[in-house]
């Protein structure tokens, strides 16, 4: 990495994404006020339902976000956020209205918060699909931190401006500034010249198109273990954000705008962590990165739960932004670097499923736990989880990505057939025959395993590797894949330079002088496929 790439701010250079962060600045600082508006509407009520605000807003990506994913990679992204951008309008419009009219009911707050969810959650795939269209590979750690920025100097603005202004004039006036404030990133977008991108081929259902994404994920065991640093993060993680409002109204005797002071201080704290975070990354490792995040936010619940100084309470809450940062800035690029670009947006989904469901799940539970053990007991619950997460890091660590080329590899031959196949024909059975010498079987059984990975993530159905009883040196691989349009997405997009990499090793323990060769069955249960209509003999 140059020392141009390694700076904190190299990716603002870039003009786009420079604008797209100024007018995501102005929308994140919309949302954080409208996020201090509803809470302290429902303040007055039960610990249950101020954190179904928190649920309310994270539940539609559990939901939403697979069938998003699927949207952003098989349609024009930029389409799929301004249509987010202009659903996200007319929601806050309405709470605008309604609050004015003083008719904002607490369900309908949580109704409206809850398509507002809706709305974050079709953006939201598409939103970190487009990152490494907008800055060079080697940046995406550093743009993952300056968004992560983003949302916290939001943080540090919004809450307290909102809370000022919902004690001064309402909600009603936060809720209209959250909806005014998408048009600016609709507008940049709008403004973007994005390079056309050709659909993928064979016209993938979304049913279809979502089953490849779990594959996929099934498949990639770095990608897997990001979901886990990520499952174990953010549930103790959660308690801070759902609990807060109740510590600023309990345990601090704030009000409002004391509790935007509180959300204020957090997002000061994450602002001038991005100056450090560099460093801090090359000193500590991913996994340190991580693990010093688990315990520093963990001492953050125990302070929270053990006083009664707001001045204490906003001291603890500096750190707090750092490690929130440093964690998920660190989880956010571990995941976009492992993904290809054909499948990016619904992995991306997955991993947004992961880290919003865990607050949607374990918010209300939050709530439950301060209305029957007390506020104080729910946040050293928090911290222990926290510190759990923190120690299991050397058991469960991120994998390195030094090895990792998500890029289209695109180096198989086409495939020599007598007729010309249609998109839909399948499945197709593909057969590879190898010659290997006998003091290599064991070996090239074990590099097959990645081949095996590499199969399932790119389309296989199923996978298998045979020795022949009758000639123990030649090993037949073979693979079933749904249709003639999924194998030829493997052929020119699919397959990646990792993939390369993995089946050059093994082929390398090949009989010297051989190369694997290649058959292509179809399904002829309706008949011969030269007799199926619509297909056209050809030569070989």
């Amino acid at each position: 990495m140059t020392g141009r790439d390694a700076s904190a701010w190299a990716p603002l250079a870039a003009r786009v994404f420079r604008a797209l962060w100024i007018a995501q600045l102005v929308s994140n600082t919309g949302t954080w006020m409208q996020t201090v508006g509803a809470q302290w509407l429902l303040v007055g009520h039960s610990a249950s339902l101020v954190t179904l605000v928190q649920t309310a807003s994270s539940l539609p990506v559990v939901l939403l976000a697979l069938p998003s994913g699927v949207l952003a990679d098989r349609y024009d992204r930029r389409t799929v956020l301004v249509a987010a951008q202009c659903a996200m309008l007319a929601v806050s419009g309405t709470l605008a209205v309604l609050a004015f009219m003083d008719a904002l009911t607490p369900g309908t707050l949580l109704v409206l918060t809850f398509l507002l969810g809706c709305g974050s959650a079709l953006m939201g795939p598409a939103w970190q699909a487009v990152q490494p269209e907008l800055v060079p590979r080697t940046q995406l750690a550093q743009a993952a931190a300056l968004g992560a920025v983003n949302v916290n100097l939001a943080r540090a603005v919004g809450p307290a401006v909102g809370g000022a202004l919902v004690a001064a004039a309402g909600a009603g006036w936060v809720f209209a500034f959250n909806a005014l404030s998408f048009l600016g990133i609709a507008a940049v977008l709008l403004l973007w010249h994005r390079p056309t991108t050709p659909r993928p081929p064979g016209g993938e259902g979304l049913l279809a198109a979502a089953q490849a994404a779990r594959r996929y994920v099934a498949h990639a065991p770095g990608v897997r273990r990001v979901l886990l640093r990520t499952a174990l993060f953010i549930p103790g993680g959660a308690a801070l954000w759902s609990l807060l409002p109740l510590v600023a109204r309990d345990s601090l005797r704030l009000g409002s705008g004391g509790y935007g002071l509180l959300l204020g201080v957090v997002g000061l704290g994450a602002v001038a962590g991005a100056f450090t975070l560099p460093v801090l990354r090359r000193r500590l490792g991913a996994n340190g990165t991580l693990a010093a995040g688990s315990v520093v936010f963990a001492l953050v619940l125990a302070v929270l739960a053990t006083t009664h100084a707001p001045w204490l309470a906003a001291l603890a809450l500096l750190p707090a932004g750092l490690a929130w940062i440093g964690v998920l800035s660190t989880l956010n690029a571990a995941v976009q670097q492992r993904l290809p670009g054909w499948v990016r947006a619904r992995g991306l989904a997955v991993y947004l499923v992961v880290f919003q469901g865990g607050q949607a799940l374990t918010a209300p539970l939050w709530g439950a736990l301060a209305d029957a053990l007390g506020l104080p007991a729910a946040l050293l619950i928090g911290a222990g989880l926290l510190l759990a997460g923190a120690l299991s890091v050397r058991r469960w660590p991120l994998r390195g990505t030094d090895g990792i080329d998500p890029s289209p590899s695109d180096h198989w031959p086409e495939p020599p057939l007598v007729f010309e196949p249609g998109p839909a024909d399948g499945p197709v059975l593909v057969s590879v025959t190898y010659r290997v010498a006998p003091e290599h079987w064991g070996a090239f059984t074990r590099r097959m395993r990645r081949v095996a990975r590499s199969r399932h993530r790119t389309g296989a159905l199923s996978w298998g590797l045979y020795q022949d009883g009758n000639d123990l040196g030649r090993f037949v691989e073979t693979y079933l894949v749904a249709s003639w349009a999924e194998h030829l997405a493997q052929h020119h997009t699919r397959v990646t330079v990792t993939d390369r990499r993995s089946e050059e090793a093994a082929r390398a323990l090949l009989v010297e002088g051989t190369a694997p060769e290649v058959t292509h069955a179809f399904d002829a249960t309706a008949g011969p496929v030269a007799e199926v209509p619509g297909r056209a003999a050809g030569t070989p």
